[in-house]
């Protein structure tokens, strides 16, 4: 079925500019009175409105998505701008102004659908790659209380703290892996390189080297000639750690066994916890319903043994049970945070506990990598040190006792 462009003005002035589908220029007309709009101007819509340039550029950014950072400063422009300018001239405004192909790509494809009389949420929906369904939902939820600006804004807010949140924990990390990296790489060249060089002083002794050194000796000369063996096999244990992961039954006791580390299991509880209460705490506020929101952050967790304990908490408020209890019966989540829902849900607030446990859960998480990164690093350095003397006093050893292997 042809297409037609048209531009038409809706019943409060404002100018909707788009494609419609219909059989003749007659039937758009109709098709677009019909939606109450006043028309224009309707053409037909040229089979090759593209150039061969263009058509190629669509092609490469449909397989894209809007990556976290660009859904947040997309969210937090369209909430800057849709409080001074209709919709559509916002989105056309951020499609405008991005410098990503992808971007203006996806942005321009959610303009055409608000153009075309779709609600935003709906428009959206075109792109799910880039708007998951929790953010689609809560937006929605926006126009359906007339409130679609101030939700934008909370949004906004709350992918933002997410961003730092992430950008925390990458910096916490950065410096340890690292570190351990370097302190690899230079055991493993003193191993493979430096030690061989040097006991090959010691082959004309006829004497037998002490203990430590022929264990250094037998390491480096392991690694000096089956480095590419050992690779190979710590290649094929992570390919299939990662086989064996993708069983639901085993990926399920293996997160459950990360969330029992003395220090990673808490660091994964506290930042899924604060999450979930600042994701329900903003959609609360939207007027989105309790079951709904619980529903929607499902997908959003990636270790099993915490999915399965929202989805518990899904069926349980969905039986009529309170939020805090069925979170003390899963038994993974913060008492503190379990202890502000119950205070929320009697004073009738919940919005407000929620985002006061995720504020204190979120400082607990920067409190805690900052005192676990002041032993890890050390612990690392005195590891590393602990190495390289071990492998320096084994070159040492005979080099002290050199006189005494020659005479014996």
């Amino acid at each position: 079925m042809p297409e037609f462009a048209y531009i038409a003005v809706d019943p409060k002035g404002k100018e909707k500019r788009g494609t419609v589908k219909a059989t003749t220029d007659a039937d758009a007309r109709a098709g677009l009175e019909a939606r109450r709009l006043y028309v224009i101007k309707v053409r037909p819509q040229p089979a090759a409105a593209v150039t061969d340039i263009a058509a190629g550029r669509l092609a490469l950014t449909r397989g894209k998505r809007l990556s976290a950072r660009q859904l947040t400063l997309f969210t937090r422009q369209l909430a800057t701008l849709s409080q001074v300018s209709p919709l559509e001239e916002a989105l056309r405004t951020i499609a405008r102004q991005s410098e990503q192909d992808h971007v203006r790509a996806i942005v321009g494809r959610v303009a055409d659908g608000v153009v075309e009389g779709r609600r935003l949420g709906e428009a959206l929906g075109r792109e799910p790659r880039s708007f998951p369904p929790l953010y689609r939902a809560m937006v929605s939820a926006g126009e359906s209380s007339g409130a679609l600006p101030d939700l934008l804004e909370r949004l906004a807010k709350l992918l933002e703290r997410q961003a730092e949140m992430r950008g925390k924990l990458i910096s916490a990390l950065a410096y340890p892996i690292v570190l351990t990296g370097v302190a690899i790489l230079v055991v493993a060249a003193l191993m493979i390189a430096v030690v061989p060089k040097v006991v090959e002083q010691f082959d004309d002794v006829g004497q037998q080297l002490p203990l430590l050194t022929r264990i250094i000796i037998g390491i480096s000369t392991f690694l000096a000639s089956y480095w590419w063996a050992l690779l190979l096999l710590i290649g094929f244990v992570a390919a299939g750690g990662v086989y064996a992961l993708r069983n639901e039954d085993l990926r399920l006791r293996f997160d459950r066994a990360v969330l029992r580390l003395p220090l990673i299991g808490r660091l994964i509880r506290d930042l899924h916890a604060a999450r979930m209460a600042r994701t329900l705490s903003t959609m609360i506020e939207s007027r989105l319903p309790l079951v709904e929101g619980l529903k929607l952050t499902i997908g959003t967790v990636q270790n099993r043994a915490l999915r399965k304990a929202t989805a518990e908490l899904v069926e349980s408020v969905r039986s009529g049970g309170s939020l805090s209890g069925a979170m003390a019966r899963s038994a993974v989540f913060p008492p503190l945070l379990v202890y502000l829902a119950a205070s929320g849900e009697s004073a009738g607030r919940l919005d407000v506990m929620l985002a006061r446990a995720a504020d204190y859960l979120e400082r607990e998480f920067d409190n805690f990598t900052a005192t676990a990164l002041s032993m890890l690093e050390p612990a690392i350095i005195v590891v590393m040190g602990a190495i390289v003397t071990t492998i320096v006093l084994a070159i040492l050893l005979p080099i002290l006792q050199l006189e005494k292997l020659v005479g014996g």
